[in-house]
């Protein structure tokens, strides 16, 4: 019984919000390796394309709530969450015509364009704060819970209840479907396959016949439909403030470095890698230890490896750790240059 409530703990505040997270950052992260993989630079304006994708549901489905349109128990931003994606990617098609593409027809080097996104990520940072502010904005509706911790307390009878989010369940289903629905398309369809090709040898595809135009704009159609989804599943999962999303950023980077930065399996990997690290190293592992050890080795204190103040430093430590020893990742991605 000490055992079964200790696992209850234990899942309740490590491994059911670490699963959400993941997928959160997994989602984030693949659209940062799409990009890397196919236009081949580093795109420190994912972050901020996120919030801006997020800011566009979020007035939609403020707008539809004005309308009393609901879907109880699941929030209304499903419904509005196809014209954050349609809007998003339609911005970032503009930002590409009007930033990157002149620097791909210069064939400028890969840092020169990441250079670029970084003054991208501004502007785009000071549009969402200048529509929507920068205060933390809610905007989930529906049921809370799926289960309550006294239903479960009632159902098992033990003393630790586990308590589990519509927003847990829903990012975790969703980003499964995302992800599925990503890999069929690059392994199986046409277009997947020539950005594949592209992706691997650039020349060697467009002389095969494969028009560089459309791989571009597939592209970053993509990559704004993951970063919204992330997004909008981390503000219902959380809330949305527009320097979170800043702040996502380096999670985000070191998902995709550590399972590959290019790899689209290597940033699923790599995103329950950092989450699971970021929420395992913060917990304080007191209570657990009540449960599972003799009265005489139970710890004083917290048993807090770091405060959760310091999350993003875990993700900043397996970043440098990973660049160090292993550039390409866990699945060999491609060098960051």
């Amino acid at each position: 019984m000490e055992m079964l409530n200790a696992l209850t703990l234990f899942s309740n505040f490590v491994l059911i919000p670490g699963l959400a997270y993941g997928s959160q950052l997994a989602l984030g992260a693949l659209g940062v390796t799409l990009v890397f993989g196919i236009l081949r630079f580093a795109n420190f304006a994912h972050g901020d394309l996120m919030a801006f994708g997020t800011m566009v549901t979020i007035l939609m489905t403020w707008w539809l709530q004005s309308l009393g349109v609901s879907i109880s128990p699941l929030p209304t931003a499903l419904i509005a969450l196809p014209i954050g994606i349609i809007v998003t990617a339609l911005f970032a098609v503009a930002t590409d015509k009007a930033v990157f593409s002149f620097y791909r027809l210069k064939k400028s080097p890969p840092v020169i364009l990441t250079i670029a996104s970084i003054g991208v990520m501004f502007m785009m940072n000071a549009i969402v704060r200048f529509i929507i502010g920068p205060n933390d904005q809610r905007f989930y509706d529906g049921e809370k819970f799926l289960m309550k911790a006294r239903e479960f307390k009632q159902l098992t009878g033990l003393d630790e209840g586990l308590s589990i989010r519509y927003t847990q369940v829903l990012t975790v289903v969703v980003a499964l479907v995302v992800v599925i629905a990503l890999f069929w398309f690059l392994q199986r369809s046409r277009t997947g396959k020539a950005m594949r090709a592209f992706s691997d040898n650039e020349d060697l595809a467009l002389l095969s016949g494969i028009n560089p135009d459309r791989v571009v704009l597939i592209t970053w159609i993509i990559a704004a439909a993951l970063a919204t989804i992330a997004g909008v599943l981390y503000g219902m999962d959380k809330s949305f403030k527009p320097f979170t999303y800043f702040q996502l950023l380096l999670p985000i980077f070191a998902a995709a470095i550590v399972g590959g930065i290019g790899h689209p399996v290597g940033a699923v990997v790599g995103g329950y890698v950092v989450a699971f690290s970021e929420v395992m190293v913060t917990y304080a592992y007191k209570k657990v230890f009540v449960y599972v050890l003799p009265e005489d080795w139970q710890p004083e204190g917290l048993s807090q490896l770091l405060s959760t103040d310091y999350k993003f430093a875990v993700s900043f430590i397996i970043l440098v750790v990973v660049l160090l020893i292993k550039p390409t990742g866990l699945f060999k991605g491609k060098v960051i240059k």
